[in-house]
């Protein structure tokens, strides 16, 4: 069946880096955009990032943009969000997603409705 394992979140002081990683299993990944989005507590969840079937096209939310760096592996099935100059405002629980329905890859991929499949999440916690 379809997986999507996120792993990597904790507790990092603010201005430190963390390596989220997803790993996919049951569809074929090279066949499908990656997202990440996050939700922090009491806020509706939020697009973070997306990256193209192959991995040469990426789309940054504002907030995250030179500080987040989003990557895949498709021999590995993995997408990968690097994080650094990490903010207290990052701390979230932060899921990938997977989804097929972007055509150019130009609209859409910012839109939690249009990924068909989801990951647990993984907690990301930076205090100040």
């Amino acid at each position: 069946q379809v997986q999507l394992v996120e792993s990597g979140g904790g507790l990092v002081q603010a201005g430190g880096s963390l390596r989220l990683s997803c790993a996919a299993s049951g569809f074929t990944f090279s066949s499908y955009v990656m997202g990440w989005f996050r939700q922090a507590p009491g806020k509706e969840r939020e697009f973070v990032s997306a990256i193209s079937w192959g991995g040469g096209n990426m789309h940054y939310a504002d907030s995250v943009k030179g500080r987040f760096t989003i990557s895949r592996d498709n021999a590995k099935n993995t997408v990968y969000l690097h994080m650094n100059s990490l903010k207290p405002e990052d701390t979230a629980v932060y899921s990938c997603a997977a989804g097929r329905r972007f055509g150019d890859f130009s609209t859409g991929y910012y839109e939690a409705k249009g990924y068909d499949y989801w990951g647990q999440g993984t907690q990301v916690t930076v205090s100040s």
